[in-house]
């Protein structure tokens, strides 16, 4: 299992971008598929994006264009690029491991 920390969240206005971070702590991060998900009030959980052990990334359709998944094996760290964030992006956004290890969070707040 790994220790997983997010940061990188904070308020930032709809157009804007943002870029959250996901450190990693434990071994084989290299061979871990990772996940980005988000929680806002009254939509529980929501699959953002996934990026597997061979890089390949993948995207929920309400992301895709706008946001990119990416990762460093040798700082152990996943990365959300936001760009174009619109207001229904605002949530508490997580990333989690395949093995079920989840972050505490850190949230995104988008004002008009």
């Amino acid at each position: 299992h790994v220790q997983l920390v997010e940061s990188g969240g904070g308020m930032i206005q709809a157009g804007g971008s943002l870029r959250l971070s996901c450190q990693s702590s434990g071994q084989s991060f290299a061979t871990h598929t990772l996940y980005w998900g988000r929680e806002a009030p009254g939509k529980g959980h929501q699959w953002v994006a996934t990026i597997t052990s061979s890089n390949s990334p993948n995207y929920a359709d309400f992301v895709k264009g706008r946001f990119t998944i990416s990762r460093d094996n040798a700082k152990q760290q996943i990365y959300l690029q936001m760009t174009g964030i619109m207001p229904e992006d605002t949530a508490v956004y997580y990333c989690y491991s395949h093995l079920g290890d989840w972050g505490q969070g850190t949230q995104v707040s988008v004002f008009s």
